[in-house]
């Protein structure tokens, strides 16, 4: 078993997530690309990252599937990459959305959310919990973490 920074456990979900999201600037490249952009250039006028640590961070959210990268051309330009969402990228936004509330509720700014969710089709306000198999919200504090026993891989 390999020994990482992040713990003995090759087998913790919460570890393994963050060998691919817990560089600085990784999860602000993802809530770029959750907002649409796509170009080198964009995320670094947006963010103000330097260009080689923003071009690791690409590297590393393209190596681990949360990025596609693809060339295109805009005419007269030269080749350039953009980088698209995967699956895996989308599926990100639940954890920016549940570390947005969690940033509302506990270090909130005084002047209120900056980014409301809303369902599409109804315009309802939406917000992250536990939800069991049945629809039914269960508070935060009547969740109780289980370990379950490692399984064989498949």
């Amino acid at each position: 078993m390999t020994t990482s920074v992040l713990g003995k456990d090759p087998l913790c979900p919460v570890a393994r997530s963050l060998e691919v999201l817990g560089e600085k600037w990784t999860i602000l490249v993802v809530r770029e690309a959750l907002a649409g952009v796509t170009r080198f250039s964009d995320f670094q006028q947006r963010l103000g990252v330097a260009k080689d640590v923003l071009a690791a961070r690409l590297s590393t959210l393209v190596e681990f599937d949360v990025l596609e990268k693809r060339s295109y051309r805009a005419e007269g330009e030269r080749e350039r990459s953009e980088y698209l969402l995967t699956d895996a990228g989308r599926d990100l936004g639940l954890v920016l959305a549940s570390m947005a509330q969690w940033s509302d509720r506990h270090r909130p700014t005084g002047f209120g959310p900056v980014v409301e969710h809303r369902e599409t089709a109804t315009n309802d306000t939406l917000h992250i919990a536990f939800v069991t198999s049945g629809g039914r919200e269960v508070a935060p504090d009547a969740v109780e973490r289980v370990t379950v026993p490692a399984r064989s891989p498949r």
